[in-house]
């Protein structure tokens, strides 16, 4: 599509600090051909002086004359309005990804409610109000699911903490909205170059500790055969184009028809009662929805023992009274591990030739971090109807050595030379 006035024009809401950049630098790349006309990306950070991490890449991506950036309190229903108006000259917006939502589980369910429902039900509505040809939900992954293999989009996934059960609450609002042209994608654990977020930049940052130390890196929750599948930036990326590609020719009837899944409840049917907006517990909303993960399958041993090896260490688990004395004093282990963590990090960061004196990655791991975490998703159904190709389809070593030399490269990661 080599007519610009051809390409759609699209908004990009939330994710600054999670996956919006690697989709706008997707969308509209720091050199070569657009993908879309116009590129709205709105947040509640500011980019200038930053406010938050934005890579190296981000600002070349923000330089470009298609790109504009819009600093918004997308809680207020006249600002997500006015995002919504284009640039003089420019069509109406045919694309919407919604990557809000907070991802920070020490919030309370108040902040749960107001930073991730009602934004997300504000931007929907102004949506379904305009017509886009296309609303792309990004869903976090917030589920449990069992060891007993892949889930596919029709089973019963559960959310388990107060902030993962508002993200569900959210997308049975979303598909209870009436000619919202709705398309849920259901992402497993992201990692990939300047992904600072999530549970493996953690684990990353704190194996190369082990690697530092020479000691094994060891966990409470052996043998370690539950999944947790990953996903590379790449990948997310391109499925959320491709979700909004698929639907843009055939509204929301027909995609439903073609790739819809019901959403059941799974809230407390007191609490929803008192908040604007929610659907009904007795209804189960339909919408399209596809999963999206690699091929890896990984488990927690397979994941742990793939990135220790990479800083030359091992991934080992405690004995089983080890295990149990540990899980009755999981408050007291928290503190010591972060203490040992924090301290070697920050000796590392210093020791670093040259020294690293701002690096997005921290090496505290929080409650949500330590817990064991289950989460395996098929991906064969957005493979199957979307035609999803993946770029990244294993997660192996050589992703891992990308992801460790562009933050070097970056300056924020340490650098050893004689190791």
């Amino acid at each position: 599509m080599s007519d610009s006035a051809e390409k759609p024009n699209a908004i990009i809401f939330g994710g600054l600090n999670t996956f919006s950049r690697a989709l706008a630098a997707l969308l509209v790349p720091p050199q070569g051909d657009s993908l879309v006309s116009h590129l709205r990306i709105v947040d509640k950070f500011s980019v200038s002086p930053p406010t938050t991490y934005l890579g190296s890449e981000f600002p070349k991506v923000l330089a470009r004359p298609e790109v504009e950036y819009r600093q918004a309190n997308l809680t207020v229903p006249s600002a997500v309005a006015s995002a919504f108006d284009p640039p003089a000259g420019q069509a109406p917006y045919t694309y919407v990804f919604d990557l809000t939502g907070e991802v920070n589980h020490d919030w309370g369910e108040v902040i749960a409610i107001k930073m991730t429902f009602t934004v997300s039900r504000n931007i929907a509505l102004e949506a379904a109000k305009r017509n886009v040809k296309a609303y792309v939900r990004l869903q976090q992954p917030i589920y449990e699911t069992s060891d007993k293999g892949p889930v596919d989009e029709k089973d019963d996934v559960k959310p388990i903490k107060t902030l993962d059960i508002w993200w569900h609450e959210t997308v049975r609002m979303l598909a209870s909205i009436e000619n919202l042209n709705l398309v849920i994608l259901r992402v497993g654990f992201v990692y990939g170059p300047y992904v600072e977020f999530g549970l493996y930049a953690l684990v990353i940052t704190v194996a190369s500790i082990y690697g530092y130390m020479k000691k094994p890196m060891k966990t409470i929750w052996g043998p370690g055969k539950e999944p947790v599948h990953t996903v590379h930036i790449d990948d997310v990326a391109g499925a959320l184009w491709a979700c909004a590609e698929w639907m843009r020719p055939l509204g929301r009837k027909q995609a439903d028809a073609i790739a819809g899944e019901k959403i059941p409840f799974h809230n407390d049917r007191s609490r929803v009662k008192e908040v604007v907006g929610t659907c009904s517990p007795d209804t189960q909303p339909v919408a399209p929805m596809f999963n999206l993960v690699d091929d890896s399958e990984t488990t927690l041993a397979k994941g742990g023992s793939m990135i220790t090896q990479f800083f030359g260490t091992t991934f080992e688990f405690y004995s089983s009274l080890e295990t149990a004395i540990a899980k009755l004093r999981l408050e007291d282990l928290e503190e010591e591990i972060n203490e040992h963590h924090v301290g070697t990090w920050t000796e590392m960061l210093q020791l670093s030739n040259p020294p690293v004196t701002q690096t997005p990655l921290n090496a505290y791991m929080d409650k949500y971090a330590l817990s064991r975490h289950r989460l395996g998703y098929s991906n064969h159904k957005i493979k199957r109807i979307l035609g999803y190709q993946l770029q990244r389809p294993n997660f192996c070593q050589e992703t891992i050595q990308d992801v460790v030399d562009k933050w070097k490269a970056e300056g924020s990661w340490p650098v050893f030379p004689n190791a």
